[in-house]
């Protein structure tokens, strides 16, 4: 499952709201729906994401961390290391062979050092 299909899961179980009435009021199957949320799918079109929005009548803040979630949501990244130092390119291929075998916690530490490192880049 992706950060964005999580949160679509909540906000469909929050409002009661089935994958079969949402995906025949955003013109989607109810298959393409389940695959969104399960992380099976790409990232969902921009189109896409505002119609959601609309349809969950979210604003501000939630419907920014609704674009946020889709941006972060594509189940497969490539990762371009071309010109980078050769730690990079090993890390990147370490990561590749053994994210499905990382523990919850394990990558919880993980994203938690990416984030503060672009955090302290922003400052």
């Amino acid at each position: 499952m992706t950060p964005f299909g999580r949160k679509l899961r909540e906000l469909r179980a929050a409002r009661g709201v089935t994958m079969k009435d949402m995906a025949a009021a955003l013109r989607v199957t109810p298959a393409y729906l389940s695959a969104l949320e399960h992380g099976k799918r790409g990232r969902p079109s921009w189109r896409l994401v505002q119609a959601i929005i609309g349809y969950f009548n979210v604003i501000w803040d939630e419907a920014e961390e609704l674009e946020r979630l889709a941006r972060l949501s594509h189940p497969r990244i490539v990762i371009d290391t071309s010109g980078l130092a050769p730690q990079a390119t090993e890390a990147a291929n370490i990561l590749a062979e053994d994210i499905a075998q990382m523990t919850p916690a394990e990558i919880d530490r993980l994203l938690a050092l990416l984030k503060e490192r672009k955090r302290s880049r922003r400052a």
